[in-house]
């Protein structure tokens, strides 16, 4: 297998068997290393990575790196993969492959204060290769990149598309703001005008706010639930 090649101001970090990346990230990440660090494990049955952040803004901006890292997610599988295949993100880091669940995005940081710049910010994936039994057929709303025609993407070339296509659009979000990034969310975002549920509330799902926090619309009011509220216990 080819290891991957990641491109400057990243840094590769392999785990292997069980190991998983996004925790691991974290604890390296808490230890101090550089941020640009790219921790994955290339399994049979998945492909898992994690990449390290440094920010120097508040945590409400901050979180922007979630839907960032899933536009360079998009981009990077939409340029190796079959023009027919369809991917859209959810705001609550779900990947999605022609309509049906194919994985999630997750992060978590040293702080939970939205208005503190956090030490160390990590977000990190989790893919599916291949479905976990004979029959997929039982769970129509789950599905695997290799069973979408995805079957010529190696795990390594995506990742490796993944830290590049990411790279661009964080550098475009310091040089350009989040309209850019807005902008393109808008265009794979799943959901928006629907009915969901999310954060105890349950109401019409109207986009996003500057900082991708989710509007919700219920019958008395609209909320706004900041990304922060996906950040996972450390």
């Amino acid at each position: 297998m080819n290891q991957p090649v990641f491109p400057p101001l990243m840094s590769g970090h392999e785990v292997v068997d069980s190991d998983d990346p996004f925790l691991v990230a974290c604890g390296r990440a808490a230890m101090g290393c550089d941020a640009g660090l790219v921790v994955y494990n290339l399994a049979a049955q998945s492909l898992r990575a994690a990449l390290v952040f440094a920010p120097e803004v508040e945590l409400k901006q901050a979180m922007t790196m979630l839907p960032v890292c899933g536009i360079g997610f998009q981009n990077a599988l939409g340029a190796l993969a079959p023009p027919e295949v369809a991917v859209h993100l959810e705001w609550n880091g779900g990947i999605l492959v022609n309509g049906a669940k194919c994985g999630r995005f997750r992060t978590g940081a040293n702080t939970t204060g939205t208005d503190e710049i956090p030490d160390w910010l990590v977000v990190g994936f989790e893919l599916p290769l291949w479905p976990e039994g004979d029959d997929p057929g039982h769970t129509p709303d789950q599905t695997a990149l290799y069973a979408e025609g995805c079957s010529d993407v190696a795990a390594p070339a995506l990742l490796e598309a993944w830290a590049r296509h990411t790279l661009n659009w964080i550098t475009r979000w310091e040089e350009d703001g989040p309209k850019p990034v807005n902008n393109e969310w808008r265009g794979l975002a799943h959901g928006v005008g629907e009915d969901v549920a999310q954060g105890g509330l349950k109401g019409t799902y109207l986009g996003v706010d500057e900082y991708f926090g989710m509007l919700l619309r219920d019958e008395k009011a609209t909320h706004l639930i900041p990304l922060s509220s996906l950040l996972e216990e450390m």
